[in-house]
Order: structure tokens, then C-alpha cells, then sequence
């Protein structure tokens, strides 16, 4: 996806990427010079799991445990499976952070070793969905219905986003669409935040939404009391 308020702009490409940064001059006279700098790198399966063992006791303290996130952690599917499979037998809590669209067989690929789906839920109307994030939503809402349907593992994540996922029509549709499904285990309301506006200046990139403010602590509790209207558990922030 390439959604407008994307805060991981950096993690939406599959391989490192090399982007050029200014660096000042120095207080004696030096000129300023460029220099080049990597975001993200090749790793393999056994050094990700060196990483998640160092925290195991914080899990185990927490109750808490690993997240796949991203970008979108479905297009590395062999590689996060690999991962989950890694997880299971040392009891090391899983969840996926996704954006759903994705083939359903990738799911069903992880399910039996993902403990949590924290799956995202934008817009209910396609083309506006197409508008703000690049793709369609038939695919992301088929695959949460039968996601819900298959058991109890499913988060929804939504983010808020003034004037754009936060217009009563859209709210108004994610509540009926919600109330249709089988399982959820609770929403979590997450409001739109301007820490990414650094980066996209550092790597060059457009930011669409560069005057955008985030939503008040009022505007949260409000929607947040919507969505409980519907009997779900409601939460504002990440799980």
C-alpha cells in the first residue's frame, strides 16, 4: 500500500535502499559535504531469533512477545513463516501487524503459529480507498470476514486520520461492517501523529499530508465511545 499518512515510509520497499544527506559544515569553515546512507539490510532467520531471545524474559514478564511489522510483513510470506515456526515451540508470543491485502492461503499459511492478527481497517468506501492508499479494499475486507470467521485471533487496527477515515459516512460503515463479523478481540484507535514528516524530508519523499494536524484527546474519546457502542473492547493507541 502507499497510503498518504504512512509513518514507515521507509519500510515500504522489499530491498535496502541508498538515499543521499546533507551534511552541514563545520563551525571552522568546512563546506558542507553529501553523504550516502542505508535504510534496512538483508538478515536471515537465525539472526532475527538471536535478537528475540535477548527479550524473552521481558515476555515472559509482560505477557507480551513478538510482532512482524513492516511495510507489510505478508510479502516476505516464506520468510515470516519461517519466523512463526521459529517462535512456536518456545512459546514466544506472535502477531502480525497487516494491512490484509494479501492471498488468503497466505494466511492461512501462519494461522495455526500467529497468536494475534493486528489487521488494519482504513476505508469502507473503494474508491476512496483506492484514492488514499493505492489499492483496492475487496480483497483486505474478503479476507478479514473469513480471517474472523476461521477464530478469535484478530485485532482490528484503525487508524484516524482527520477529515479522511474520520468522516461520519466512513465511520458510520466500519461500525455496521464490524458488528457483521464473527470474532474480533478488540479495536485499537490510533491517531494520526507527525513523526514521520522528518523522515520523508531526510529521504526525499513526498509527503501528502504535510499540514495535517493530529486528532485532540476530545475527538479520541469520542470516536472511541462510537465504536464501543458496538460491544467491542476499545482501546486508544497500540495493543
Amino acid at each position: 500500500l502507499d497510503c498518504w499518512w504512512c509513518h514507515n515510509p521507509e519500510g515500504r520497499c522489499l530491498r535496502p535502499q541508498e538515499f543521499s544527506v546533507e551534511v552541514p559544515g563545520g563551525n571552522g569553515g568546512e563546506p558542507s559535504r553529501v553523504k550516502m546512507e542505508t535504510v534496512g539490510r538483508e538478515i536471515s532467520t537465525a539472526e532475527i531469533m538471536a535478537e528475540v531471545k535477548k527479550d524473552v524474559i521481558f515476555y515472559d514478564q509482560s505477557g507480551g512477545g513478538v510482532t512482524f511489522s513492516g511495510g507489510e510483513p505478508m510479502l516476505q510470506i516464506d520468510f515470516l513463516s519461517e519466523l512463526l515456526k521459529e517462535c512456536k515451540p518456545k512459546n514466544i508470543n506472535t502477531a502480525i501487524d497487516t494491512t490484509g491485502y494479501t492471498d488468503f492461503e497466505y494466511f492461512e499459511k501462519i494461522y495455526d503459529a500467529t497468536d494475534i492478527f493486528l489487521y488494519d481497517l482504513k476505508l469502507m468506501d473503494n474508491d476512496l480507498h483506492v484514492r488514499y492508499t493505492g489499492v483496492s479494499n475487496s480483497a483486505i475486507l474478503k479476507n478479514l470476514k473469513s480471517l474472523t470467521d476461521r477464530g478469535n485471533k484478530v485485532v482490528l487496527r484503525i487508524p484516524v486520520i482527520p477529515a479522511i477515515t474520520t468522516t461520519s459516512q466512513n465511520i458510520d460503515e466500519m461500525l455496521k461492517f464490524i458488528s457483521s463479523l464473527k470474532n474480533v478481540r478488540g479495536i485499537d484507535l490510533l491517531p494520526y501523529h507527525k513523526s514521520a514528516n522528518s523522515k520523508y524530508a531526510k529521504m526525499k519523499k513526498e509527503n501528502k499530508l504535510p499540514e495535517l494536524e493530529p486528532p485532540s484527546t476530545e475527538e479520541m474519546e469520542e470516536l472511541k465511545e462510537r465504536f464501543l457502542s458496538i460491544g467491542q473492547p476499545v482501546k486508544v493507541g497500540g495493543y
